[in-house]
């Protein structure tokens, strides 16, 4: 045979060869981004990024690969990214402040990525995803204050607000009721994780506000040290606020076979949402024509009427005076009117909601467990 047809029929071969012992590609299961909602609805309204290439969201990989290029030295996250973009993360980060590169709880963030990592470990058994799931662990651990409880972003406080001690504490209560997405946890770092856990509920219990006496709800902020309500921001105010307290109670509900101080807290909580709602009102959107908000455009107002017929409603803040509800100016000038707040507030926050129907449709079942 000649030398030039042994090169090709080589080559031929070689290239069968390849094809033949290629892996067969894995059909992952879809893995919920619902927790990742956030952070890309703010990078939606503030990014200068525009671009619609994306990664589809069945592409697990594709997506737990973009986790890993955007983790911190730290093993957090920066906050306000869109996880599934396919803009060069060093577009990406380039376009951001040195202080909008750091990691933080804030807007529902680092918890998603750790639980999203671990998930995909769980189908690739890749060690570079449990690798960066544990870094995320880790970030927990460290940022964790003496006294118990976490930090957000605005203020050095225990923060409720954005799911930040909640969204943490459903990660280590999984993990503690032994979910199988952390069973490659290490002996040591999972009684970390579980002391962790332990002093985070005592904050949560201690941080509980009485009003002449009576347990009520939770603030968005309380201090370290004392527990007691504390400013956030500078329209959030010591108040107490039943959107954050929703969350907790739902949390709380989780526990199995909970001590009487956790079912303690949930019972005096739920009853302050019996009596702390709002009737003979209705809460709710309004259509618009298409106006500029950030970096999109918007198509609704609020508006918060008259209605007999209306479901119950609650306010985002009542004062620890007398209970009642408020609303606040971005200076802090608090008013009670929504009238009186500015458009771009009464779309971007949420001054009203119906978040406790959830807690008083759960509430009667866990007590049947009780």
């Amino acid at each position: 045979m000649k030398p030039i047809k042994r090169i090709i029929l080589f080559l031929s071969l070689a290239a069968i060869a390849a094809c033949t012992h290629q892996p067969e590609s894995k059909n992952y299961s879809y893995i919920d981004l619902a927790k990742f909602e956030d952070g890309i609805h703010h990078w939606n309204l503030y990014s200068r990024i525009r671009s619609t290439d994306r990664i589809d969201t069945t592409d697990i990989i594709g997506i737990a690969d973009n986790l890993l290029a955007y983790q911190n030295e730290d093993g957090g996250w920066p906050k306000n990214i869109d996880w599934l973009t396919l803009v060069p993360r060093d577009s990406v980060i380039n376009d951001l402040s040195e202080h909008y590169r750091q990691s933080t709880f804030d807007n529902r963030n680092i918890f998603p990525q750790i639980e999203y990592l671990s998930a995909v470990y769980g189908q690739s058994g890749d060690d570079k995803y449990r690798a960066a799931a544990e870094k995320g662990f880790q970030y927990i651990l460290n940022t964790e204050y003496p006294t118990g409880g976490w930090r957000g972003w605005d203020a050095d406080v225990i923060t409720f607000n954005d799911d930040v001690m909640t969204g943490i504490m459903d990660l280590l209560l999984d993990v503690k009721t032994n979910d199988p997405s952390y069973d490659w946890l290490q002996p040591d770092m999972r009684t970390r994780l579980l002391a962790a856990y332990e002093r985070g509920l005592q904050v949560i219990l201690k941080c509980q506000v009485e009003i002449n006496g009576v347990k009520t709800a939770w603030c968005q902020q309380h201090d370290f040290d004392s527990y007691a309500p504390v400013q956030g921001r500078a329209y959030e105010h010591p108040s107490v606020t039943a959107r954050e307290s929703c969350d907790i109670i739902l949390f709380l509900m989780r526990i199995e076979q909970p001590d009487s101080a956790v079912v303690a807290a949930i019972e005096s909580s739920v009853a302050w949402l019996e009596a702390a709602k709002i009737t003979g009102y209705r809460y709710g959107n309004f259509p618009i024509e298409e106006r500029p908000y950030h970096e999109t455009t918007i198509d609704f107002d609020r508006e918060f009427v008259p209605d007999s017929e209306a479901r119950p409603v609650w306010a985002r803040y009542y004062n620890l005076e007398k209970g009642e509800p408020f609303l606040s100016l971005r200076d802090g000038t608090i008013v009670y009117d929504l009238k009186d707040i500015s458009f771009d507030r009464r779309v971007g926050y949420e001054w009203y909601g119906f978040w406790p129907e959830a807690v008083l449709k759960a509430y009667p079942e866990w007590e049947k467990r009780q």
